[in-house]
């Protein structure tokens, strides 16, 4: 059953009070009834298409949610398309992509629907898109409010725990900084953002550390996520992924002395 509707609609809702929530909700359902209908469409085109397209369409979507679209967050999307190093026919694509999720037509549900079924067996994948959206947001309005909801609900969506998206969010603004944060960037990765990168708890056993290390280090290869259908445009976030697990395997282990 269709869930984004709601929320976008009880998020602009609120602006008119507890009955203009209730009638958000409303128009929310009947969207998402519409969503859900043309989820069980099968996607035009090839998978990597459609993931860069879904991406910044789900980009452009997020930074309508509150009913428009800042300065910060038109720069924030291109400087993600910047920092994916896009030539002009990427550039051009992805502009369009974005402009399509701004509009009320956009069927956001039904691509995410369709997103979460391919992706079933290569939820690497699915972790790849969320950065991608959360990136944006906090390089854009910041993550708070009605922009944080939305994105936890995507996260949940696409079956993550609240602790995952977390650390996540945690991991982005230790690296990046953010508008909701006043901490300068940081080259160095903290425990706790540590354990989040590696999915496991700080009571995991030594030899589990090793095993999730070993077990990411293989699922994000870049040459391995290009061939399952991660867009080539986008390998350098794949490959910051990497270094990203290995960083966090090093704090651990200097933290716990494993040799």
């Amino acid at each position: 059953m269709g869930w984004i509707g709601k929320v976008v609609g009880g998020i602009v809702g609120l602006a008119a009070g507890p009955l203009g929530a209730a009638l958000g909700v409303l128009v929310g359902h009947s969207y998402d009834v519409a969503a859900d209908q043309r989820a069980n469409q099968t996607p035009n085109g090839d998978f990597q298409g459609f993931f860069f397209d879904t991406a910044f369409a789900v980009m452009g979507f997020v930074a309508k949610s509150d009913g428009r679209v800042s300065e910060s967050e038109i720069a924030a999307a291109r400087s993600i398309m910047q920092g994916f190093h896009f030539d002009e026919a990427h550039v051009v694509r992805a502009i369009s992509a974005f402009n399509r999720g701004k509009q009320a037509s956009y069927p956001v549900d039904a691509d995410i629907v369709r997103l979460v079924r391919i992706c079933a067996p290569r939820p690497d994948l699915l972790a790849l898109f969320l950065e991608i959206q959360m990136r944006a947001v906090l390089a854009g309005e910041g993550l708070d409010g009605g922009r944080r909801r939305l994105i936890v609900e995507i996260g949940r969506r696409m079956g993550f725990a609240d602790a995952q998206i977390e650390g996540l969010e945690a991991l982005l603004r230790q690296q990046t900084g953010s508008r909701a944060g006043s901490a300068a960037p940081s080259r160095t990765m903290g425990i706790q953002p540590a354990y989040g990168v590696l999915g496991i708890s700080v009571s995991a056993s030594d030899a589990d550390v090793k095993k999730a290390y070993r077990r990411l280090m293989s699922e994000n290869h870049p040459d391995k996520l290009v061939a399952r259908g991660l867009p080539e445009s986008m390998q350098d976030l794949a490959k910051e992924k990497t270094q990203r697990i290995r960083e966090a395997y090093d704090v651990i282990a200097e933290h716990r002395g494993i040799r």
